[in-house]
């Protein structure tokens, strides 16, 4: 499915409401404008969201607790049969909210229409995905095991009040590839909207209200910094699942009354290196380079944030790989053939020439100087630097956004050290043709980082492939059959295999007076 949009579409001023116990609120909290960058004279206020205080986010947080129930509550208790139905009820109704959802992608975070209307087809395919997964999971444990004189029935319960935050960059679907796993397992959600992609959840809250019972989702916006660690320290959220930086994650973390309590789904920050080896098809590695560095502006834990190339064949990669990225087209979401578009953060801009600046100080070479690093409005075209020194802050820190730095290298012994040494862990890009050499690099590079893309570019996909990272990349594995998982733990029901154990796992089968305890399985 597709929609021309030639021009800026008209903005539907949208009021943020918030999702507590059942019931959509807009009054009782502040609220704040919500501006778009998407504009070529300046920024629009395309609505407003909720900017909740501390007493309001904690209404949420009791809301979820009362519908968890210290795990006798109906949803948690509920049949799977049923958990899935209500799973489905709310897909089939965020369909119909399909192309406000992307146009406020668009508007909001700077998407193309093409890739605001691919994150919300992939939401529904991964949604999808994690009901026929569950079904699968839901047979396999409705068998009996038997060992050692013990008959068991093995299943995956809940594990209560989760806190979920999604990123900016993915405010859809990364938020929902936490938040929907979460649901079907059994947990009561509470989530925080991310700072940019805010207005996108409005034309979702009525599908949540009339899909799950009253406290099981609940949805609310603020900021972050000031209501989130007097939210865990209360001890009432059980599980944190969090798509954003190590920083912010470890003060979450420690924030809880009793750490080890405190399950954690994280997904964290990165700088993952592409590897182009003396033999690499330039062509090749040039364009998965450009596609893996400036994806939507770069702005991606999976995206290339620091190019490693060998000397003899450094020049020519760097050439090939201007040229493309000179030929990229910088506008608005809307406009066709866009590549380049408007940051969401007004701020940025400043961050990414502080960058760059810093790195030519020390010795690197803007490649592009007629168009890289220029900014108009808040869009920022993407700059190429060449001899980039590893004590320069753009070899160290995260840029998230459209810089991509060089770094020439004679011995691979330089690049493994930065990869060991690296705080971070996610994922590296491997590009050459010699079986010796790609064999090595892959063993040495198979226990720095998780994902190790051959002759490609760094990404999060499929769904159904694990999705996680080592060091401060990552905690917990997300894919559609790791995150049902991550979201629940296992409990076994346990008998000996004497006549009366036999009759009393018979009498309750038959009877079905269990819904834990059962052979029925969802179709």
């Amino acid at each position: 499915m597709s929609y021309n949009l030639p021009s800026f579409p008209e903005i539907p001023l949208i009021n943020g409401r918030v999702l507590i116990n059942g019931t959509l609120r807009d009054s009782g909290f502040e609220s704040q404008p919500v501006h778009s960058t998407c504009d070529k004279d300046q920024a629009k206020i395309i609505g407003t969201t909720p900017h909740v205080s501390l007493v309001v986010l904690m209404e949420a947080v009791e809301s979820a607790a009362k519908s968890w129930n210290k795990g006798l509550g109906d949803w948690p208790t509920a049949r799977m049969e049923d958990r899935v139905r209500a799973v489905q009820t709310f897909r089939d109704k965020m369909i119909t909210q399909r192309e406000l959802v992307c146009r406020l992608l668009m508007w909001e975070i700077g998407k193309t229409w093409a890739d605001a209307q691919n994150e919300f087809d992939r939401t529904i395919q991964y949604i999808d995905d994690t009901i026929n997964e569950v079904k699968n999971l839901d047979r396999e444990s409705s068998r009996f095991q038997f060992s050692g004189g013990v008959m068991a029935q093995i299943r995956r319960t809940p594990l209560g009040v989760t806190l979920c935050m999604g990123p900016f960059n993915y405010p859809l679907n990364e938020t929902f590839t936490t938040l929907i796993p979460a649901l079907i397992m059994g947990n009561s959600v509470v989530v925080k909207i991310a700072r940019f992609g805010q207005l996108l959840w409005e034309p979702l809250l009525e599908a949540f209200c009339e899909a799950f019972p009253p406290g099981v989702v609940n949805i609310v916006n603020g900021k972050g910094r000031e209501i989130i660690g007097p939210a865990i320290q209360s001890g009432k959220i059980d599980v944190l699942a969090f798509i954003g930086t190590s920083r912010v994650a470890n003060q979450i973390k420690i924030a809880h009354p009793q750490p080890s309590r405190l399950r954690s789904v994280l997904s964290l920050e990165a700088k993952n290196p592409a590897i182009v080896l003396a033999d690499a098809n330039l062509e090749i590695a040039a364009s998965e380079c450009v596609r893996g560095a400036l994806s939507f502006n770069g702005q991606r834990c999976t995206a290339l944030k620091m190019i490693f190339v060998h000397k003899k064949i450094a020049a020519e990669f760097t050439k090939l790989l201007v040229k493309k990225i000179d030929s990229l087209v910088a506008g608005m979401p809307w406009e066709p053939g866009v590549n380049i578009t408007p940051l969401p953060d007004p701020e940025k801009p400043k961050y990414l020439k502080a960058l760059i600046d810093d790195a030519v100080a020390k010795g690197a070479v803007l490649e592009n100087p007629e168009r890289g690093g220029k900014v108009k409005g808040n869009l920022f075209f993407p700059a190429v630097l060449s001899k980039v020194t590893l004590d320069s802050r753009v070899a160290i820190e995260e840029q998230f956004g459209p810089v991509v730095p060089i770094r020439e290298f004679d011995d691979l012994r330089e690049v493994e050290d930065y990869v060991i040494n690296s705080p971070y862990g996610n994922q590296a890009s491997l590009f050459g043709e010699n079986p010796q050499d790609m064999g090595t690099m892959i063993d040495h590079l198979s226990n720095q980082v998780c994902r190790i893309n051959i002759n490609s570019q760094c990404q999060r996909g499929p769904d159904v492939y694990p999705f996680t990272g080592r060091k401060n990349s990552a905690e917990g594995t997300l894919s559609v059959y790791d995150a049902l998982r991550a979201f629940s733990i296992r409990c076994m029901v346990a008998a000996k295999q004497d006549p009366n154990g036999r009759k009393v796992i018979q009498d309750v089968l038959h009877a079905d007076t269990s819904r834990f305890l059962s052979t029925n399985v969802v179709l």
